[in-house]
This record gives C-alpha cells, sequence and structure tokens, in this order.
C-alpha cells in the first residue's frame, strides 16, 4: 500500500495546513500559536479560556502540534483505505482530497469542534475551510496512486 508514503503526505498535508492557519491568525491579529494552542486546549482544558492574542503555550503547542499532526495521519490512512485505493489517477487523487478534507472540515466545525474543543471556533471558519482544502489537495498529491500500490504488492 505504501504505507510509508501515506505516511509522510499526511505529515506534509498537517505542514500545510498548520501553516496557513498559523500565518493567518498571525496577520489577523489572534496570534500565531493559536491554531496550536487551540488544539492543545483539547487535552489542556485550561486554555478553553486563553486571551487573544494567543501567545506561546509550550505544553499547548507541543500538544496541538502533535495532535494536528496524529490526526492528519489518521485521516491520511483512512483516506487512503477507503478512497484512494480506487482511483488511479493523481487528478483524481487530488479532487477527491479536496472533497475529503471538506467533509472533515464540516463534521469537525459543526459536529466535535463545539463539544470537544470550543475555543477552536475562535478560528476564522471559512479560512479553516480553506486550509483544509489545502491538507486535502496535499494529501491527494503526495499519497501513491491505487496502481503505484498494487505494482508495489506485487512485487514484493
Amino acid at each position: 500500500m505504501g504505507i510509508r508514503r501515506v505516511l509522510v503526505a499526511g505529515i506534509v498535508a498537517s505542514l500545510v495546513m498548520g501553516m496557513i492557519e498559523m500565518i493567518y491568525e498571525a496577520l489577523a491579529g489572534d496570534g500565531f500559536w493559536s491554531p496550536a494552542v487551540y488544539i492543545g486546549a483539547t487535552v489542556l482544558r485550561g486554555l478553553q479560556s486563553v486571551r487573544i492574542p494567543v501567545t506561546f503555550d509550550f505544553w499547548g503547542v507541543v500538544l496541538g502540534l502533535m495532535g494536528h499532526m496524529m490526526n492528519s495521519v489518521i485521516f491520511g490512512l483512512i483516506f487512503m483505505a477507503i478512497v484512494a485505493r480506487s482511483i488511479r489517477s493523481r487528478r483524481g487523487l487530488v479532487f477527491s482530497g479536496a472533497v475529503y478534507s471538506l467533509v472533515i472540515f464540516v463534521v469537525m466545525w459543526y459536529a466535535v469542534a463545539p463539544i470537544v474543543d470550543p475555543v477552536i471556533l475562535n478560528l476564522n471558519a471559512t479560512v479553516f475551510a480553506i486550509a483544509h482544502i489545502m491538507w486535502g489537495l496535499a494529501l491527494g498529491l503526495f499519497v501513491p496512486r491505487s496502481a503505484e500500490a498494487d505494482l508495489r504488492v506485487r512485487t514484493t
């Protein structure tokens, strides 16, 4: 299945999304570290009431980056297992990645975040959706095509 390539795709996609969010939030005035700290607030509940602009919080950033990258890898593996296996073209993977990322955004923004991590709703929803799309595009660019994965399985 090209598992290493899927893991790398998830990490690269998480970096793309993370940097879009962090740069936007820095320019918008919420603070460069706000996306990572908001994710870290899932575990560090005291950060649910963090003040804006969000300043650097070591454990919030560490846990936020770890959580973001871990989720990205997990969603990348799910994408490969469910969606990408049947798609043979790079264009199809990129398009499917974008659609998949929008589904993740909608579920996250409207169902999961309000219950699990409401402080993340301080992010700009439009930019958050765009960052998800960029995540999906990057994922689609880097995951192995089904034909490549099939070839690897047959030759090993």
